[in-house]
Formats: C-alpha cells, structure tokens, sequence
C-alpha cells in the first residue's frame, strides 16, 4: 500500500442517483457502511436498501475508501434497492417461537437446547423479579434474556442445518457465482499484500473478490489450471460452510488466509517453495476452520459430542473441518482440482489435510520442537521432511496472527474471542463440565488474556519462523513485543484502580 502520506486525506466521487449528479467526498478511514449510509441519505432511501454502482462500462466498482475516483463528465451509475417492509417486533418473535417449536420435534437435540434455554431464561426472570438487584445487573440481565431469545431465533437455522448429513449441507451452496467482480484499484492491490491489512472495512462479497485476486495473482488458477467460475463457486460454498459465530466466522478465514499471502509475499516464498505449495498453503488457509460449531476440542471431549466420538477424542474439530472442506470439493462444481492428474490431487489432498490438523493447539509444542530441531541441523528447503514442518508452521502463525496487526484492527478480535470463550463457559457451567480458567468471564480479563498468550506461545513461534525468514522480525516480532507491552500496561492501570 505504501506510506500513509502517499494517500489523500480525502476522496470525491460523482454520482448519477436517479438522473441526478451528486458530488460526496469522504475520508480514506472511513468505513464502506460510512459511505453506503451517506449515498442512502442522498438517495432519502433507507439506509438498509442494497446499493450497488457501476462506472461507464457497466463494470461494478467497491464501494469502499479505496474506489477509483472519478470525474464529473464520467459519473459512477448508482443502483438501489429497497427493503421489504418488515414484520413488527412482536409478531416477528412469535413467528419465531412458532418455527422453533416445529423445528423441535424434528431436529436432533433441539428438546435439550429448548430445556436449557428455559431454564435460563427463568432463572434470569426471576432473579429480576425476586432478588431486587441493583439498576446495572438489571439491565445485564435484561441483555442476557434479550441474548438468549435471540440464540432461540438463531436456533431455527442453525439446527436445521446441523440435522443433516455433510453431503446436504453443502449442497445448500448458491447454483451460480452471484457476487460482482469489483475493479481493485492498484492501492488495494497493494494493500491487501501487507500484514497491517485492515480485514474490518471490507463487506463479504469484497472478502471473495480479494481471495479470487489472491488466486489467480500467485498463479494458482495457472497452475491448477482452474476454471474460474469454478473457482468462485467454490469460494462462495466456502462462505456459506462458514457458521455466524462471533470469532470463528468467514472474516477469520479470510483474515488468516490474507495474513498467509501476506507472509508469502513478505518472504518471497516463491523462491523456496513450489506453486503447488503455494496452493495448498492457501486453501488450508481458507478451509481450516469449516463449520466450526464455536466450541472448542475441550468440550466436544468433555461433553461427549457426535464429532468427539467419530474421530475418538483426537483432534475431532480439525478433523471435521478437513471432511468438510473435501466434501466441498468432491461435488464437481466447487472441484478446484478437477484438472490436476491423481498424483498431483493425492499429494495436495494430503498437504491440505496435514496442515488443517497441525491447526491444534494441543500439538503446538510438538510442532515447534520439530522445526527448532530441523533449522539446529541445517534447514534444506529440498527435504520435504523440512519443507512440511515450514508449511505447518506458517499456518499456525496465520491462524493466531491478529496481535501481529495494528492495535485497531487486532483488539476487536479479543473481543471476539472471549465472547465466544463466555460462551462456552456459560454452557459448560450449566452442563457440569469442568471449565478452563482462560475463559471463565469471572477470572479473565482483556490484558490477561493476552499476555501469557503473546509472551509465551506467540513471539517464541514467530522468533523460530524469523531465523529462517528474518524479515519477519522487523515486520511482524516488533508489533508482538508492543502488544505485549500494551497490554502489560493495560494490566497495570487496572491493579492500581482496584487498589
């Protein structure tokens, strides 16, 4: 992307709104919802319509801070769309409450998940009724009752999909590629190649077309000979396998598989590794958190779960996420590797599944000490022992890369994080299983969440990753050690108010 200084403050675009010229001008830090609520106004349509613009050519362009800016003589056509009018609260919620009840008698499991909401859902009424808490736990309690009738919404989706067989499920893809191709301009081309990439400000069709990009710039669709609509259909059953969970959603796969590009591009890893395994760096990247429930190993263990018991306690969401991935690519539309012979699918079917499960935090430490080992000895790029062990690597720094990246792009994610960890907490409470420290919203806090995290596990592993690439030591080791202060200092500040 370049210096900050090389870019305008500001940016205008003109527009033609239904045969009229309009003229915006917006900030480079503003975000794309910014800039879609701005033209709503214009337009006096509401801000929740879907509107889309096309320059001279009928080409789509982004409507994000880094569009091509244009000129009055050649505005950008702009296209809206609005919303249907939608159902009043109340008789929203009972419709809900209505689908729910049949989804019940159908769905596998769904009488457990009615009666444990139940009973939170009374337990927290009466607290409010009985135990006459202060104003604040009040409201607290109201947002948990208001959270649990969402999970009830929520349950209607997510339940009908989990009933079926994996063969069905990803057989709910759209039939035809439906996102537009956006026009990248040659700042966003350059930027998405930095590990400072801001994933916040990029809408989901956005986050496809930059993985598309990514593919075919490294040569990918080349090498595999891919087709590209099979590419993009393949992209796009990808997202939908993708559940909404707060921290293992589309955004995190793109935002590891944008840190993976980055790193190939920072290391020039062309130069050490094959196109193939480029290829397969990258769609481990992409699919190695499918269909993540939002719950670790630790409970599918503890609590026994269908996924647990079919992989016999090892690894059962790894290897979950690997059977899913290929069960994508088996259906001949969404087959990326259709063109390669068998020995080449056998050697990236194994590459892909091998670094999906060396996501595992549980193998970390046997994962580390193997590199170690290797680069004491002399690291040989053409020992596929070697290489192996270096793709394994890369991949784990990618998956827990977010405090690599600056402060305003990481923290967000620690929010993530541990509500998903409070999540799991809550219900491993209810359900008697024993719950981990770390994720306790009783015991943790921001700052000690991330500390030990950093200090221990992550600048040890991108230190080893930095003897063998030292560019990554200026690039990404530094930020690590200022997050770590950051939070040491946050950590400080919060033991001398309670003091």
């Amino acid at each position: 992307m370049g210096n900050g200084s090389s870019i305008e403050s500001s940016k205008t675009i003109f527009l033609d709104i239904n045969g009229k010229e309009e003229k915006i001008v917006f900030s480079r830090h503003c975000s794309s919802r910014d800039i879609h609520e701005l033209i709503a106004t214009i337009a006096a349509v509401n801000r929740h319509s879907t509107i889309s613009i096309k320059d001279e050519n009928g080409a789509h362009i982004s409507l994000s801070p880094t569009m091509p800016a244009n000129n009055q003589g050649c505005p950008y056509k702009v296209f809206i769309k609005e919303p249907n009018e939608p159902q009043g609260d109340s008789e929203a919620f009972q419709t809900v409450l209505t689908q729910v009840t049949e989804q019940i008698n159908r769905v596998f499991k769904m009488e457990e998940l009615k009666s444990e909401l139940s009973t939170r859902l009374t337990t927290l009424e009466k607290r409010l009724e009985i135990e006459g808490l202060k104003v604040v736990e009040i409201e607290k309690c109201k947002r948990d009752i208001s959270d649990i009738k969402d999970q009830i919404w929520n349950a209607q989706k997510k339940y009908t999909d989990n009933s079926m067989s994996d063969e069905k499920k990803i057989s709910l893809k759209r039939d035809v590629p439906t996102y537009p191709k956006y026009t990248l301009s040659q700042e966003t081309v350059d930027y998405v190649k930095q590990p400072t990439f801001d994933i916040w400000h990029w809408e989901p069709n956005e986050m496809l077309s930059l993985l598309e990009h990514m593919y075919h710039e490294l040569g990918l669709v080349h090498e595999f000979n891919m087709n590209p609509i099979t590419l993009k259909r393949w992209l796009l059953c990808v997202q939908e396998n993708y559940r909404n969970n707060p921290f293992h959603n589309f955004r995190h796969c793109f935002c590891v598989t944008q840190m993976m590009y980055g790193m190939i591009q920072l290391c020039t890893l062309w130069d050490f590794v094959s196109r193939e395994d480029l290829g397969i760096l990258m769609t481990a990247a992409v699919c190695h958190d499918l269909d993540h429930p939002g719950y670790n190993n630790t409970y599918q263990i503890n609590a026994r779960t269908e996924l647990a018991i079919r992989y016999n306690d090892i690894s059962p969401l790894e290897n979950h996420h690997c059977a899913v991935a290929f069960q994508i690519i088996s259906n001949p539309e969404c087959n990326i590797f259709a063109n390669v012979d068998k020995d080449t699918f056998k050697r990236v079917r194994a590459g892909i599944t091998m670094l999906i499960l060396a996501t595992d935090m549980a193998r970390h430490a046997e994962i580390m000490e193997s590199f170690k080992d290797k680069f004491n000895k002399g690291f040989n790029f053409k020992n596929k022992e070697h290489l192996d062990t270096l793709k394994m690597v890369l991949i784990k720094c990618c998956d827990i890369s977010n405090e690599v990246r600056p402060m305003e792009v990481s923290e967000p994610w620690v929010d993530c994080l541990l509500e998903e960890y409070f999540n799991q907490s809550d219900r491993e409470k209810s359900e008697g299983l024993p719950v981990a420290p770390f994720m306790d919203r009783e015991k943790v806090t921001k700052p000690t969440a991330q500390i030990g995290f950093i200090k221990f596990v992550l600048i040890p592993m991108f230190e080893t990753a930095a003897n063998l690439f030292p560019q990554i030591d200026d690039v990404m080791v530094r930020p690590l050690r200022e997050a770590k202060d950051r939070y040491e200092e946050m950590k400080s500040l919060e033991d001398n108010l309670k003091e």
